[in-house]
């Protein structure tokens, strides 16, 4: 394990913060100046300003993420971040974003491997939305939306998209994601004539918070990291 990241996970600072550390001759590695290019073992010391630090174990955390939260560790308007919503003894970070106005699943850990590939669009991680839009979606827009949409960066992958609801001046959708660019879905529903006025996030790579209120969060069974490691194609053994 590289140096920062061994650094991250024990909860000391995230990799840029722990490079930086390294960097300032802060960090050692029995006993010698750590690197950036430094790989840690089981049996290595690490100090950092001559205080052993140890790696935390591996958490997994689901929390339903409120309205006018923003997901982040922190943030320099003092603005309520996810990271203090969620009560767990490690340093977890959360998995791609999600917008301050949106609400919804969102998944937080200190496993980096397993965070870069369910954030990278490689793997096509299924993200379902149920979004709020104005007006009644016919299926012109929906077919647009299903085979994908022409943005600024470029055409959307295909989405599946069904309506939920219609009646009076709003409809809600549910669309479902496997690629993750800024504010998708929003930009996707304007594209259709159908601008988004509230948008949640029902479920994220098959975890859905149906069962939890907006703020709080659960640690994830045995069974759910695994299917998340399945999913994007880790072995089940990586996270020893």
């Amino acid at each position: 394990m590289r140096l920062n990241a061994f650094l991250a996970r024990a909860g000391v600072a995230s990799r840029r913060g722990a490079d930086e550390l390294i960097r300032a001759g802060r960090v050692r590695v029995n006993g010698e100046p750590g690197e950036l290019s430094t790989v840690v073992g089981a049996r290595d010391v690490v100090e950092v300003d001559g205080r052993r630090v140890e790696r935390q174990p591996l958490a997994y955390v689901l929390l339903h993420k409120p309205a006018g939260v923003v997901t982040t560790a922190r943030d320099p308007q003092g603005r309520p971040t996810v990271v203090g919503l969620v009560s767990h003894p490690a340093r977890v970070v959360p998995v791609g974003r999600l917008d301050a106005d949106t609400t919804g699943a969102l998944l937080l850990t200190n496993d980096g491997p397993l965070a870069h590939r369910l954030a990278h669009p490689r793997y096509g991680v299924p993200k379902v939305y149920e979004a709020e839009v104005e007006g009644s979606p016919g299926e012109e827009a929906l077919r647009a939306l299903r085979a994908g949409v022409e943005l600024e960066d470029g055409v959307t992958a295909p989405a599946d998209a069904r309506v939920l609801r219609r009646g009076g001046p709003t409809s809600v959708l549910e669309l479902t994601l496997h690629e993750g660019r800024k504010h998708q879905v929003k930009r996707m529903c304007e594209a259709v004539r159908h601008p988004v006025r509230r948008l949640h996030r029902s479920r994220y790579a098959g975890l859905g918070v149906d069962d939890l209120s907006p703020g709080e969060s659960r640690s994830l069974a045995a069974d759910e990291v695994r299917r998340l490691r399945e999913l994007v194609g880790l072995a089940r053994d990586a996270a020893a």
